[in-house]
């Protein structure tokens, strides 16, 4: 049974394959019914959501399927039912689950047990998907994704740290992540990306100093510094990250034709500043946008995976 838990879990050649599926998909959105029936994905969310939840829910329904909304605050689980119970339910109830959580090892005794494949919708340690739709978006804007640069900019031990490095190794991408100190992504992930990039032709590194991480860059990405469930750290991030914020004067020093990339939800005058984000070289509402077409796309492949 083939599942979505990290970037990953996709070799190159079936992630270039998810995402020229992805890109026919945007072009005919209603075209493809895989999930005719119409076949249940179960969607639960334990953390707040607005894209994911209302991507998954319009892709599920363009792909022909229905999804079922699982309230994870009401279904307790790992509290008020083990997450081995709940799956083995949810696996007789749906074709599919997806689902945003908190511990990545929840996530995968999911998986373990629910007899259908499961996508990670984000944890704490990875966001398979929307990596998926910011590849999609980059090479839309710039035709390729080997050979690019790209520069995280920020909190580097965060999920999007860590799913930068590993989908952006295995498209051949030369990922650069630029943090303050204590706050790199773990080695482990690093050298994990490292050998991915090693078949690939891409690469892998840390670069402390944020100008010469973003200095000729292709792609500019950074993300809130305040992640999910670490809200009393404000102040203190605030500070500690301040030189990492995706300012205009920082952004100059990537080539002139890059592009800047947030996920959202996005704060203004901190990580990133209002004239990057909504300026003419942001793509962040394509992102957006582009998490429903390749979240289709995965779901697509992991069905006719799951037939085949």
């Amino acid at each position: 049974m083939r599942h979505f838990l990290a970037d990953d879990d996709l070799t190159p050649a079936e992630q270039a394959q998810v995402l020229a599926l992805a890109a026919e998909l945007k072009h005919a959105p209603y075209d493809a019914k895989p999930l005719a029936g119409p076949r249940t994905v179960a969607m639960i969310f334990d953390k707040q959501t607005l894209r994911t939840q209302s991507s998954f829910a319009a892709g599920i329904a363009e792909l022909g399927g229905f999804p079922m909304l699982v309230d994870g605050s009401l279904a307790g689980i790992g509290v008020r039912e083990s997450v081995h119970d709940v799956a083995r339910v949810l696996g007789r109830q749906a074709s599919m689950i997806v689902w945003r959580t908190y511990a990545q090892a929840r996530l995968e005794e999911m998986a373990e047990h629910s007899g259908v494949p499961v996508v990670n919708a984000l944890t704490d340690d990875f966001h398979p998907c929307q990596l998926l739709a910011d590849l999609l978006t980059v090479q839309e804007h710039k035709q390729q994704l080997a050979g690019l640069t790209v520069a995280f900019v920020g909190d580097g031990a965060c999920n999007m740290g860590n799913s930068w490095l590993l989908a952006g190794a295995t498209a051949g991408m030369h990922v650069r992540i630029s943090s303050p100190d204590g706050y790199a992504p773990a080695q482990e992930m690093v050298d994990r990306a490292a050998a991915i990039a090693a078949t690939t032709g891409g690469s892998a590194a840390l670069e402390a100093d944020p100008v010469a991480a973003v200095t000729g860059a292709d792609v500019v990405v950074t993300d809130t510094w305040i992640s999910m469930g670490k809200e009393d750290e404000a102040a203190a991030r605030a500070a500690v990250f301040a030189p990492y914020s995706l300012t205009t004067a920082l952004f100059e020093h990537a080539k002139p034709d890059a592009i800047a990339m947030h996920c959202l939800p996005a704060y203004r005058g901190k990580e990133i500043d209002a004239e990057v984000l909504d300026g003419p070289q942001s793509v962040v509402w394509d992102e957006a946008e582009n998490r429903r077409h390749a979240q289709k796309a995965i779901l697509t492949f992991l069905m006719e995976e799951a037939t085949s």
